[in-house]
């Protein structure tokens, strides 16, 4: 009797563990993907991936171990490469590899080549966080800045993807303000003879003189 009663007790304890772990892990899925996802937050870090499971019963026990590890203070994710500068690396390889257009290419090499300049590059992937990309400086114009700051979050979400973050951190983009061109004679007489030059059809010459008069007369 007393066994049955410890291994009674020993099974409803079990089955109490199993449904706190439910209710700290969320399952869910992505539109495009034909695996379960797992989202849960321990000690105020969150974990978000793939369970790499297609059936929610071994989703379930593939979140759950996930969860026990980080319970236990060891990372489940993968923890390398821990810097930004291992993973600008990575990113740049994915860059040139991808089915990206060549401009696109060209603008994350840019600002990969601007964040390698800050001190960013040597913090761990991890420890990166909106508040201390408010503080990055970088040279030139506010476009400049975005370029270097859109490429940081591409990074961070490539991170995310291949599960080396449990989730990117929001990054806010710096102001620009638009150039002004102050259309005065001389202006006007310019994008005349250009035009000219361009040898346009009749019709689009003068579709274009239209609409330079119009952008002088407001």
């Amino acid at each position: 009797m007393w066994s049955f009663s410890r291994l009674h007790s020993e099974e409803h304890a079990s089955a109490s563990v199993r449904a706190a772990r439910r209710k700290l892990v969320k399952l869910f899925r992505k539109a495009k993907s034909k695996f379960y996802w797992y989202d849960f937050t321990v000690r105020g870090r969150r974990y978000r991936g793939s369970t790499q499971e297609t059936k929610s019963v071994r989703a379930v026990k593939a979140a759950s171990l996930k969860l026990a590890s980080a319970m236990e203070n060891t990372d489940p994710l993968p923890s390398r490469p821990t810097a930004l500068n291992d993973l600008g690396d990575r990113f740049l390889d994915w860059v040139d590899g991808g089915r990206l257009e060549e401009m696109t290419k060209k603008f994350y090499r840019n600002g990969w080549r601007l964040l390698k300049a800050t001190l960013a590059a040597d913090m761990r992937v991890d420890h990166v966080t909106g508040d201390c990309t408010e503080q990055l400086k970088f040279p030139g114009s506010a476009a400049n800045a975005n370029c270097a700051l859109r490429t940081l979050r591409r990074i961070l979400h490539k991170a995310e993807e291949w599960e080396m973050i449990g989730h990117a951190p929001k990054i806010k983009m710096m102001k620009e303000h638009g150039r002004h061109l102050r259309l005065d004679d001389d202006a006007e007489k310019r994008l005349f003879e250009g035009a000219k030059a361009c040898t346009w059809r009749r019709r689009t010459f003068e579709l274009f003189r239209d609409i330079v008069i119009l952008m002088r007369e407001g």
